[in-house]
């Protein structure tokens, strides 16, 4: 398994000195053995699958999962979402409620996002593969640190950027992000134990494209 990216030319530039870097070349490491003793997901070509479907200059919206499904079949390289004909996961059933409460959308057939991303929303995970059955398996092995390189990037070399951030985890990753250049969309987890806590009504697709529409750039088109 290769993490010398194929990766849209956007994110390789951007990313240069972060690709460069000596702990890339132990992940990429660790990965190779990872992959001779385990089912890892997703698929080696959608490791990058965020960074491939939005460019780096088509960048919009962030929406910050954490690590990737676990089960066979789910993951493909954006968070919350699943390759059509995947069953919904809890979060992402509460994720499109409220996108139908939101902004009136049907209930989505399927649950593969990449409509959003290529619409402009880069659909990250802080960690971006797991071992089948293990969640946070690849947990401090280096993706935080390239992620978090991610946020701060666009942060500093973008403007009118919104981050949506689910739960406490992404939350802290708002530190990475300069508030007086970008919208922050901070809310409880989509997951069952917490969407009631407040995400469910946090509107979040409607705030987005307020926002984005008050800076002149064209709104999300969210319905899928």
């Amino acid at each position: 398994m290769s993490i010398n990216p194929i990766i849209h030319p956007s994110w390789k530039e951007a990313l240069a000195s972060e690709f460069a870097h000596p702990y890339m070349e132990e992940l990429k490491t660790f990965l190779i053995e990872e992959k001779k003793n385990y089912t890892i997901f997703p698929q080696g070509r959608h490791i990058f699958n965020a960074f491939n479907s939005t460019p780096f200059e088509n960048v919009k919206v962030v929406i910050l999962g954490q690590d990737p499904y676990h089960g066979v079949s789910q993951a493909h390289g954006l968070s919350f979402s699943v390759q059509h004909g995947v069953q919904l996961p809890p979060s992402l059933q509460n994720i499109f409620k409220e996108l139908v409460s939101d902004i009136g959308c049907e209930y989505p057939k399927s649950g593969d996002l990449t409509h959003w991303a290529q619409e402009g929303v880069l659909l990250l995970n802080t960690l971006l593969t797991v071992r089948l059955g293990e969640p946070f398996s690849h947990k401090e092995r280096g993706w935080e640190r390239f992620t978090d390189q991610v946020i701060r990037t666009l942060s500093e070399q973008r403007e009118h950027i919104v981050f949506i951030l689910w739960g406490a985890p992404a939350g802290k990753k708002a530190t990475l992000i300069d508030s007086s250049k970008h919208l922050i969309l901070k809310a409880p987890h989509p997951s069952p134990l917490s969407s009631y806590r407040g995400f469910f009504g946090s509107k979040p697709f409607t705030q987005t494209n307020d926002y984005l529409k008050s800076v002149q750039i064209a709104p999300i088109a969210w319905c899928l």
